[in-house]
């Protein structure tokens, strides 16, 4: 990690995006939340000294739930580290999407992943509406799940939607 991260400083990039991952069943879940936002401390203080981010995408087996990813951001002291949102389902479960959002907002960084904001159900409406609230400046980046024939043409339709959806 360490070694890209050099590699991103030298090719003027901003930074390295992590996944945790998982939670093993087979360690205490609050040892294993302990040992990631260890070492995202060590990861990030490095990152850090070479002016670049560690974007921790919310993605994985429990990792994905965002009271875990509080908990392991609980242990996150460097400004370096940030919270990559990543649009999952769980994203909704209780609190809701705006509790969970507020749960981990202190710690959001300059990256959201979306997938087409017009197939499913995902309330993206209510997301842009929560990062606005934040003055949000990052990036959304689109992670296309889909094969369209035209993919130009699918890909202007998205930024339709999305400008629609941003008014």
């Amino acid at each position: 990690t360490k070694e890209y991260i050099k590699l991103c400083h030298d090719i003027g990039a901003s930074g390295i995006k992590v996944k945790p991952n998982d939670l093993p069943a087979a360690v205490p879940k609050e040892k294993t939340i302990e040992q990631i936002g260890v070492s995202l401390n060590e990861v990030g203080k490095f990152a850090g000294e070479y002016g670049q981010l560690v974007r921790v995408e919310v993605h994985g087996n429990q990792t994905q739930e965002l009271p875990n990813m509080k908990a392991i951001f609980d242990h996150v002291i460097e400004p370096a580290v940030k919270i990559c949102w990543n649009c999952n389902d769980q994203d909704l479960l209780p609190p809701g999407l705006e509790g969970n959002f507020n749960m981990v907002k202190q710690w959001l960084g300059d990256t959201v992943h979306v997938r087409e904001l017009n197939v499913g159900d995902y309330p993206y409406q209510e997301m842009f509406r929560l990062f606005k609230r934040i003055n949000y400046k990052g990036w959304f980046l689109l992670e296309a799940r889909t094969e369209p024939v035209d993919r130009i043409a699918a890909m202007k339709e998205q930024l339709k939607v999305f400008k629609q959806m941003n008014r």
